[in-house]
């Protein structure tokens, strides 16, 4: 039976990878910092799909902790590597202390690259494997929110960048780019009454395009019809029309 390790999976994204991979019959290995709401995961997918779902508590803003996931992986291969955790910060960048923003990037930058290092090895020795790097649609244009959206330029590119290090050795790298999603994300960072609510998608569709652009052999995925038209319209944008228009998203939202 393939096994998934999913971080960010105690709820949101994460949570809805481990039920949809759960029901293609994945085992699933599941971190977050909870123990707690973990454990809730994981038996709802045992109960729901009858596979194995294993917990491994873990802060990937912690270096120590980070090595505990590193070497699971190095030790345990996986058929599937989904790079979800992750978060964003309130506030202008100057105003947010150093310390947190430092936070972000080893959870939404060195984390990918550390635990997706920590899995390759053993996909490689097998020639198949998939890893799914959760990105944002923010990372098109990141002057949406300086930091954040530079975090997740950086994880679109570097897993398109990999995959095509990677291309002939079975080993399948796709990054996720979802717009706004209704997810406990959202509520902390106060967004969730934020754009038209037909701009709003659920987790359930998300991973379910995902996965399903995943089986297709696509690179990025953009779920969401109206989210896909709109990066074909930014895309038409000039450079200086494009940074308009993220810092006009920033200031409304108050993100970094």
């Amino acid at each position: 039976m393939p096994t998934a390790l999913i971080t960010g999976a105690s709820a949101g994204i994460g949570a809805e990878f481990a039920r949809q991979l759960a029901g293609r019959g994945y085992d699933v290995v599941l971190v977050a910092r909870t123990r707690e709401t973990l454990e809730k995961v994981a038996a709802q997918v045992r109960g729901a799909h009858g596979v194995e779902a294993h917990v491994l508590p873990a802060d990937l803003g912690d270096a120590a902790q980070r090595r505990t996931v590193e070497q699971w992986l190095a030790d345990n291969p996986v058929d599937l590597l989904v790079n979800n955790a992750g978060f964003g910060l309130n506030g202008a960048f100057a105003d947010v202390p150093v310390e947190r923003l430092n936070e972000q990037l080893e959870v939404n930058v060195t984390a990918v690259m550390r635990l997706t290092h920590a899995a390759l090895p053993g996909m490689i020795r097998r020639r198949s494997g998939a890893i799914v790097n959760v990105s944002s649609f923010a990372g098109f244009f990141p002057a949406a929110g300086a930091a954040y959206g530079a975090t997740k330029a950086w994880v679109t590119a570097f897993s398109e960048g990999l995959a095509a290090s990677l291309a002939g050795t079975g080993i399948r790298v796709l990054a996720l780019a979802p717009g706004f999603t209704r997810t406990e994300f959202h509520d902390r960072a106060g967004d969730q009454d934020r754009g038209p609510r037909w701009m709003w998608l659920n987790a359930d569709r998300v991973v379910r395009e995902c996965l399903a652009d995943l089986d297709r052999g696509k690179g990025v995925s953009v779920p969401g019809k109206r989210w896909k038209a709109l990066l074909a319209l930014v895309r038409l944008l000039p450079p200086p029309a494009r940074r308009w228009v993220g810092a006009k998203v920033a200031t409304q939202r108050g993100r970094t």
